[in-house]
C-alpha cells in the first residue's frame, strides 16, 4: 500500500514544498514545489518526480507583512487537488530551534508550539517562517498529524565542552548554549556515506554545508561532535547575508558608539552582512565568482579563509580528519570555492583532482590524497519524511 507524505521547509524568504509516496521502507517524490522571492516578487514552480515542471506562477507581493500567508495560500491552492485519495501520513515540517528541550522530531500540539514560539529569539530569521507554515498546514488539512524535525537535533550529542560558553553557569541552564544547525542535512549526510564511501563512513568526518546559510560540522562514528554555529544561526562561517563569527565587542561599540538598538543590529548582522556587506555586490555565490568587483574577489577570499580556518579547528577537535565532503547549494555546484579550499587544507593531506571537481565528483580527491573529499547532494526533505514516517507510525 503506497501511503504520502508531505514535507514543508518553509524558509525566511522561500518556501519549499515536497509529497513524497511512501510504498513499504521507499519514498519516491511525486511532487517537489518552491516558491522564491517571498519580500519581493514571489515565484512559484513545481516540479513531478522526474523533474519536469508542470507549474510555474508569479504575482506581485501583498503588503501589510502578508506575504508568507498568502504564498502558503497560494501553494495549498495548487496542491489541494495534487493530494492523494487515501490521505496523508502526516506533514513534516522543517523547525531551525528545538532549544534546550527537543533533541528528537516530535508530533505537535499546543504545549509544543509554545514552546517553539518560545524560541523565536534564537532563530529570527527563520523560526517566524517555520511556525507560519505550521499554522498554515494545520488549517489547511485539520486532522492530519504535523511533525517537527529540528535543526539543532542532530549535535545534541556535542561533548558539554563543545556546548558550553564561559559565562555563568545558570545562563547554561537557562539555554544560552551552543546548539548547532543544519543538523537535518548532516544527518542525511551521516545516513548516505556508508553507501557511497563506505571507507571513510565511520571515521573522522567534516562536512561542509555552503549555502546561503553555511556552516560546518565534526562527526566522528556518524555522530555530530562539534560544529562551527552555536547558539543561534549567526555564528561562524560568513554566510549570504549573515555576519558569522563576530568579536561580542563590537555588538558592545555598535549600541555605546553609534548609538544602535537590539533591531538595528539584528538587521545590520542577519540580512545585510556576510557575502553581501563585504562584497556590496550580491548574496548570490553565482553573480560573485562572474563579479570583476574587486570587492567581489575580497568576499571570495575571505569566505575560503573561513572555511578553511574552520576545518582547521575541526580537524584539531576530532584528532585528524579521514574525509571532507562538501554539500549544499554552493557546496554542490562550485568547483571554484571547493578548489580553492582543497588547496588551503593541502597541509592536512586534502589533494584534489581538478578534473573530477569541475565535473562535481562525487569524489574529488586524489588516489593519493591522505584524505578523501567528495561532493554529496544534500536532502533535507528527505530526512524530514523518514522522520515524520517513524514518528506518525511508531
Amino acid at each position: 500500500m503506497s501511503r504520502s507524505i508531505l514535507v514543508l521547509n518553509a524558509g525566511s524568504s522561500s518556501i519549499k514544498s515536497t509529497l513524497f509516496d511512501k510504498h513499504d521502507d521507499a519514498l519516491h517524490v511525486r511532487y517537489d514545489g518552491q516558491i522564491e522571492g517571498i519580500g519581493s516578487k514571489p515565484h512559484f514552480l513545481v516540479r513531478d518526480g522526474s523533474g519536469h515542471l508542470i507549474h510555474e506562477q508569479t504575482w506581485i507581493d501583498p503588503p501589510l507583512g502578508r506575504g508568507h500567508a498568502y504564498a502558503l495560500e497560494q501553494l495549498a491552492a495548487w496542491l489541494d487537488p495534487q493530494l492523494p485519495e487515501d490521505g496523508l501520513i502526516g506533514v513534516g515540517h522543517r523547525v531551525v530551534h528545538g532549544g534546550p528541550r527537543y533533541s528528537a522530531p516530535v508530533l505537535l500540539n499546543d504545549t509544543v508550539l509554545r514552546d517553539l514560539e518560545y524560541y523565536v529569539s534564537l532563530a529570527p530569521l527563520h523560526q517566524p517562517a517555520n511556525l507560519a507554515g505550521i499554522a498554515a498546514t494545520m488549517d489547511f488539512l485539520p486532522g492530519v498529524p504535523n511533525v517537527a524535525c529540528f535543526d539543532t537535533a542532530f549535535h545534541r550529542s556535542h561533548p558539554l565542552v563543545a556546548d558550553r560558553f564561559a559565562i555563568p553557569r545558570e545562563l547554561y541552564d537557562e539555554g544560552v548554549r551552543r546548539y548547532g544547525f543544519h543538523g537535518l542535512s548532516y544527518e542525511y549526510i551521516t545516513q548516505t556515506l556508508p553507501h557511497i564511501a563506505p571507507a571513510i563512513a565511520n571515521g573522522r568526518i567534516v562536512v561542509a554545508h555552503l549555502g546561503n546559510g553555511a556552516s560546518m560540522c565534526a562527526i566522528r562514528e556518524g555522530r555530530s561532535y562539534d560544529s562551527s554555529m552555536g547558539f543561534t544561526a549567526l555564528d561562524g562561517l560568513p554566510m549570504g547575508t549573515r555576519c558569522g563569527q563576530i568579536d561580542p565587542g563590537v555588538l558592545l561599540y555598535l549600541m555605546q558608539e553609534k548609538g544602535m538598538g537590539a533591531r538595528q543590529i539584528e538587521e545590520l548582522l542577519y540580512k545585510r552582512s556576510g557575502l553581501l556587506g563585504l562584497s556590496g555586490v550580491s548574496n548570490d555565490m553565482r553573480q560573485l565568482e562572474r563579479s570583476t568587483d574587486p570587492w567581489a574577489a575580497e568576499a571570495l577570499d575571505y569566505f575560503v579563509y573561513r572555511i578553511v580556518r574552520e576545518t582547521g579547528a575541526l580537524a584539531a577537535v576530532l584528532g585528524g580528519i579521514d574525509g571532507l565532503i562538501f554539500t549544499a547549494g554552493i557546496g554542490e555546484n562550485s568547483a571554484l570555492i571547493r578548489a580553492r579550499v582543497c588547496a588551503g587544507l593541502e597541509w592536512l593531506g586534502v589533494r584534489c583532482d581538478a578534473r573530477a571537481n569541475e565535473q562535481h565528483g562525487p569524489r574529488i580527491s586524489t588516489p593519493e590524497s591522505r584524505v578523501e573529499a567528495w561532493v554529496i547532494p544534500t536532502d533535507e526533505a528527505r530526512m524530514i519524511a523518514m522522520h515524520t514516517a517513524r514518528t506518525v507510525l511508531t
